[in-house]
């Protein structure tokens, strides 16, 4: 063997996680919901050159200019079984550096993290994913099935320049996929020194983003106006935002409470919200939105000076609802918004579950535990979306598992799209072991 090899093969997964992670928040691909941003494509073009360096053939695929994806398929010892999906975005929500303790494009390590935007949303399964892949490939440990990677753009918005142009355009890549994981699950939640819960996501709910029109009179400031746009369309949206959605406990939902109602040995009501909520600690704003339909109002626009009153004014919303709930979810918006306004859909989306069961899910659990022997994983509904959603199409079965054991104090879900994101170095390398042991056994 040669020298260069030799220390190829000396370089592990865990070894490098954590500078794949650094590399990858450097990486700008802040994603604005439109095509004003610096795009994927120099993630994509990083990947790619990662993967290529350990004998994988990358293909870039392009959707729009800068808006890449890069997918690549990894033979397994017994090709005839169906495929695993691996996928993750690239894209991250923008991010104020002003608001930020260190750059939230820096990848700087403090505090026993990597700090940047992207660190949780999911830059990190990313590199988590290539430090395994890699790895495997330099070492000579091929799957036991074909693998499928796919970094994927433009998740933050929809998917629309990603997974879904690639399920649409090209569903060649993922001729024999079955099953998929993905963002965002597998992440722990420590309810005392003998046991830790690890969250898969089997569910999430489905989305009506849309925009919010009323019609009125346009007119002088000074003068009496009975049809003010602004006006009827506040209303509307205060009744909407003060609104209180009934509790609706899906199937997934129902098992999450009862596991954790066995964790914690004691009755968990899902109809006694705060007593309920009370007991998650960190977790609880992300399972609380699970239970309810939920309409956010984000934007509001109308007007173009002090003492004209305009005759449109618009909001836009950021509505979600509960599988098997679309139906009742938009009779209540109607009713609540009144007849004068006039509502379009922006991006809408199914909302999707599946059982908590089955070899991958035994894969999941048996991983885990080699790790962390008090480990017990147990399913979720995520309050958003993913890019799942996509892939379901192709009638894959997709779960949200990127593992990550996170020390108890730390605010897992107010890392999301939130100021300060960072991961744990222990929880990256954490990751990759996991991840390394489940491909062996799924």
């Amino acid at each position: 063997m040669s020298e260069s090899n030799t220390a190829a093969r000396a370089v592990s997964g865990q070894d490098e996680v954590v500078d794949l992670c650094r590399e990858l928040i450097r990486i700008d691909t802040s994603n604005y919901g439109d095509h004003s941003g610096p795009g994927e494509r120099g993630a994509a073009e990083y990947v790619a050159e990662k993967l290529a360096e350990v004998g994988l053939e990358p293909r870039i695929i392009e959707s729009h200019p800068g808006r890449a994806s890069t997918v690549a398929r990894i033979e397994g010892e017994d090709p005839s079984r169906p495929a695993l999906l691996i996928h993750g975005h690239t894209d991250v929500v923008p991010a104020n550096a002003a608001d930020w303790t260190h750059h939230p494009f820096s990848g700087e390590i403090a505090d026993g993290c990597v700090w940047g935007r992207g660190a949780v949303d999911m830059k990190d399964m990313d590199a988590m994913t290539l430090a395994v892949v890699r790895d495997r490939l330099r070492t000579g440990r091929k799957p036991p099935r074909d693998i499928v990677l796919a970094f994927l753009a433009d998740e933050e918005a929809g998917g629309t320049y990603g997974a879904r142009h690639l399920v649409d355009k090209h569903p060649d890549l993922f001729e024999g996929v079955t099953e998929a994981i993905g963002e965002v699950g597998g992440f722990s939640f420590t309810v005392n020194e003998q046991l830790r819960l690890y969250l898969v996501e089997t569910a999430q709910k489905g989305m009506h983003w849309m925009r919010l029109t009323v019609d009125g009179t346009a007119g002088h400031g000074s003068m009496t106006n009975n049809d003010n746009a602004i006006t009827e369309l506040c209303e509307a949206v205060g009744r909407l935002g003060r609104h209180q959605w009934p509790v609706r406990v899906t199937k997934t939902v129902r098992s999450f409470l009862d596991e954790l109602s066995d964790a914690l040995g004691t009755p968990l009501d899902p109809e006694d919200m705060d007593a309920t909520l009370a007991k998650l600690g960190g977790i609880a704003k992300m399972v609380g939105a699970t239970l309810r339909n939920s309409a956010a109002p984000t934007m509001l626009g109308a007007g173009y000076k002090v003492n004209v009153i305009p005759g449109q004014a618009t909001a836009h919303v950021d509505g979600r609802f509960l599988p098997g709930y679309e139906e009742e979810f938009l009779a209540d918006l109607d009713r609540l918004l009144g007849p004068r306004v006039r509502r379009e859909d922006v991006h809408a989306d199914k909302a999707l579950e599946t059982s908590f069961d089955g070899s991958l899910v035994d894969a999941i659990q048996s991983a885990l535990r080699a790790e962390d022997p008090i480990a017990r994983a147990v399913p979720y509904m995520l309050s958003g979306g993913t890019d799942a959603k996509s892939f379901d199409d192709l009638g894959i079965r997709c779960f949200g598992f990127a593992p990550l054991r996170l020390p108890p104090e730390l605010d897992f879900a107010g890392m999301f799209h939130g100021v300060d994101e960072r991961v744990p170095v222990d929880g990256l390398k954490f990751g990759v072991r996991v991840l390394d042991r489940f491909i062996d056994q799924c």
